[in-house]
C-alpha cells in the first residue's frame, strides 16, 4: 500500500505539471510553431537527462529500446493533439477534452484485449458525450466552428494517450524493461519526430524573449522530462486504468491556471458540461460493489 500510495503521489505531481502546462504552450505558441515548441521540449528533456544518468542509460537492452521506439511514436500523436488543440481551442477547452483519455483506456482495452466493459462504462461514455457538447457547443447548441478544430485534435491527442498508458503498462510488466530508461529514451525518440517534422513544415528558430525561454524549460525539464520519466516508473506499481482515475485532475487544474493567469472564465452550460464530464472520468472506475474494491486491496497487500 506504501509503494501504491507513493506512485499516485508521484502521478498527482505529473498531473499538476501538465495542469500548467497548457497555459505555458498557450503563452509559448505565441512566439514559436508547435512542432518546434515540442522538439525543444522533449530533445531538452532528453539532453538533460542523458548527461545527468549516462551511466544508468548506456546499458539500456533492445527490448526497453523497442518499446521506447514504439511509445515514442505514439507520443507524436498525442502532441500534435495536445499542441494544436491548444493553438485552436480554449485552454479551458484543452484541458477537459484531453483528460478524456480515461475513458479511452477502457475502451480500447475492450477492443484490442478483449476486456469486457462493464455497465458503468457505457454510462460514463455517454454522459461524456453530454458534457463535450455541453462544453463545446455554443448556447444554441450549434456547432462552434472557430474551436472545432482545436476540440478534434485535443480528443485525438486524448485516444493516442489512452494508447499511450496501455503500451507503457504492458512495457513495464515485462523484468527486462527498465522503466527509467524507458522514460528516458522515448522523450529522445519523440524529440527526433517532432524535429523532422519541424523542419519540414515549420521554420525553427529560437525563443525569442526571456518569458518564452521561462516558459520552454519549465516545460521541457518539468512537463516532459519529470513527467514521463515518473508516469514510466510509477506504473509499475499501478494500472493504465487507475492512471487514467488520478490524470482527471488535470482539466482541474489547466482550468484553475486558465482562470488566474489566462483570465477565461467559461459560461454556465460550459461549467456544467465539465462538472459532468468530470464526474464520467471518476464513474469509470469507483467500485460500486464493495467487495471487489475489498478483493483488491488485500491483492494490493500481498
Amino acid at each position: 500500500m506504501k509503494t501504491q500510495l507513493k506512485a499516485d503521489l508521484m502521478l498527482v505531481l505529473v498531473t499538476l505539471c501538465w495542469g500548467v502546462s497548457y497555459y505555458l504552450m498557450d503563452v509559448s505558441l505565441s512566439d514559436m510553431e508547435p512542432f518546434t515548441l515540442n522538439a525543444y521540449r522533449f530533445l531538452g528533456a532528453f539532453a538533460v537527462a542523458g548527461v545527468l544518468m549516462f551511466k544508468r542509460l548506456r546499458t539500456v537492452n533492445k527490448m526497453t529500446l523497442r518499446y521506447s521506439m514504439l511509445i515514442g511514436f505514439t507520443l507524436v500523436f498525442v502532441y500534435m493533439g495536445a499542441t494544436f488543440g491548444v493553438k485552436y481551442t480554449a485552454l479551458s477547452n484543452s484541458g477537459f477534452l484531453c483528460a478524456l483519455t480515461v475513458i479511452f483506456v477502457p475502451i480500447l482495452e475492450m477492443i484490442f484485449m478483449r476486456k469486457m466493459p462493464q455497465k458503468k462504462i457505457a454510462v460514463a461514455v455517454t454522459m461524456s458525450l453530454i458534457g463535450i457538447m455541453l462544453l463545446t457547443l455554443k448556447d444554441d447548441f450549434s456547432i462552434n466552428m472557430g474551436n472545432l478544430k482545436g476540440d478534434l485534435l485535443c480528443i485525438m491527442g486524448a485516444i493516442a494517450y489512452a494508447v499511450d498508458l496501455i503500451l507503457t503498462e504492458k512495457a513495464v510488466s515485462h523484468e527486462e524493461v527498465d522503466a527509467f530508461q524507458l522514460g528516458v529514451f522515448q522523450l529522445g525518440v519523440t524529440g527526433v519526430f517532432m524535429l523532422a517534422l519541424s523542419m519540414f513544415f515549420e521554420t525553427p528558430h529560437l525563443p525569442s524573449t526571456p518569458g518564452i525561454w521561462g516558459s520552454v524549460i519549465f516545460l521541457s525539464l518539468f512537463c516532459t522530462g519529470l513527467a514521463f520519466i515518473i508516469q514510466a516508473i510509477a506504473q509499475q506499481y499501478t494500472s493504465a486504468a487507475h492512471v487514467g482515475v488520478i490524470f482527471t485532475l488535470e482539466p482541474v487544474f489547466a482550468a484553475v491556471v486558465a482562470f488566474f493567469f489566462a483570465g477565461e472564465v467559461l459560461t454556465a452550460k460550459s461549467y456544467l458540461g465539465a462538472v459532468i464530464m468530470t464526474a464520467a472520468l471518476f464513474v469509470t472506475e469507483i467500485d460500486f460493489g464493495g467487495k471487489k474494491r475489498e478483493e483488491a486491496g488485500k491483492e494490493n497487500c500481498r
